[in-house]
């Protein structure tokens, strides 16, 4: 362990390598305690576009763990990033809840439901048949269709829910048009990160709990990876994939031991 503890930072998914629904996993107040007294550079990272830095810290801070919002990084973020350098000053239609509409006003991306250049989409609880009718509209007189991930389901406190690739396929079968998704296992996010603490991949170690998202992102981006059993991924689904992660460890607690 002592080549991973030796990073400079560390980029670390959040559901299933930090807590579950409501409830932080064993080991990950050391672990995060590890990071701050040792001055590791660290961003938690969520495929989630439901919610801002700000909000990712008050959840962290009522289960007991303090960590400020500079250190969260979110499909939302990287959304807004991506249209930016695609085109600047550029407009959306977007369907998703607040923090994903905020992401878009900081980096001056403009709503816009006539004639935007994009329709954008993230989880949300208020999707409904005439914000379906809406992009399909959209995206048939040109718009071009973004997801904010490719994520088919996500877990919540109430169980399973259709996350963003379950709600942007209806559009995508009637228009016929491709959505381009910007989350994991896309290592554009990734790379995101990378510049927020200002690191190079060598520089440090991706730590997540599934493989057809977290790892293979890492590994296309060129990072050492770490798997967690405590999430998604269990130790005999490896054999499933053509890649394997670079360290396998029950959880983030084990790191220190």
């Amino acid at each position: 362990m002592h080549e991973i503890l030796n990073k400079k930072g560390f980029i670390c998914d959040m559901d299933g390598v930090i807590y579950h629904g409501n409830e932080i996993l064993p080991g990950v107040k050391d672990f995060v305690n590890w990071l701050i007294e040792n001055d590791k550079k660290f961003i938690f990272l969520t495929n989630s576009p439901e919610r801002t830095p700000h909000e990712l810290s008050m959840k962290l801070e009522r289960m007991g763990l303090e960590v400020s919002a500079e250190h969260f990084y979110t499909s939302a973020m990287a959304t807004a990033e991506f249209l930016s350098a695609q085109n600047p000053d550029c407009t959306a239609y977007v369907i998703g809840e607040a923090a994903l509409t905020k992401a878009m006003y900081d980096k001056k991306i403009y709503m816009n439901d006539i004639n935007p250049d994009y329709v954008v989409l993230g989880e949300t609880r208020t999707y409904n048949f005439e914000k379906l009718e809406k992009a399909i509209d959209l995206v048939r007189k040109g718009a071009k269709l973004i997801g904010a991930n490719p994520d088919t389901v996500g877990v919540t406190e109430k169980g399973i829910m259709p996350a963003t690739g379950a709600l942007i396929s209806p559009i995508e079968i009637s228009t016929g048009k491709k959505a381009y998704f910007v989350g994991k296992p896309n290592p554009l996010i990734i790379r995101h990160a990378l510049n927020q603490i200002n690191l190079h991949s060598a520089d440090i170690a991706f730590i997540g709990d599934r493989m057809d998202t977290d790892i293979i992102a890492g590994i296309e981006s060129n990072i050492d990876t770490v798997l967690v059993l405590t999430g998604v991924t269990a130790k005999e689904d490896i054999q499933n994939f053509p890649y394997k992660p670079k360290y396998v460890v029950n959880g983030v607690g084990d790191l220190l031991k």
